[in-house]
């Protein structure tokens, strides 16, 4: 897949919970903070996510028998673009490693057209 770059993007910090790219090719993404958050690029979260033989953006299971503990939605405290390649997002549990590539980014659009693409592969 060639890198598609954004024509617009919108991240709604202050008003709401998501991000939304509208792509050049006519595509639009709209992502999730908790989405992006757990599909942080970073190679420690991508360490994280392989060891539990998860996918990018989704979240880590709660061990059986443990008790669900009160985890505040992730919100970014900000966000800056990294070139005219990525995002980059620093959060309010701090953790501010990943760089969200455009690539990346259109690789794990969460709509269901993207969903059936990439179980078709």
């Amino acid at each position: 897949m060639s890198v598609v770059q954004p024509a617009a993007i919108k991240v709604h910090k202050t008003s709401g919970n998501t991000m939304e790219i509208a792509w050049k090719d006519g595509h639009q993404s709209t992502y999730t903070f908790n989405y992006l958050r757990d599909a942080c690029p970073c190679a420690m979260c991508e360490d994280e996510r392989g060891k539990a033989g998860r996918r990018p953006g989704e979240p880590a299971a709660t061990p059986s028998g443990q008790l669900v503990i009160f985890k505040p939605a992730a919100k970014p405290v900000s966000a800056e673009g990294v070139g005219k390649y990525a995002i980059k997002f620093s959060w309010n549990d701090g953790h501010n490693l990943g760089i969200y590539s455009w690539k990346f980014l259109r690789e794990v659009c969460p709509c269901e057209e993207c969903k059936k693409s990439r179980a078709a592969q």
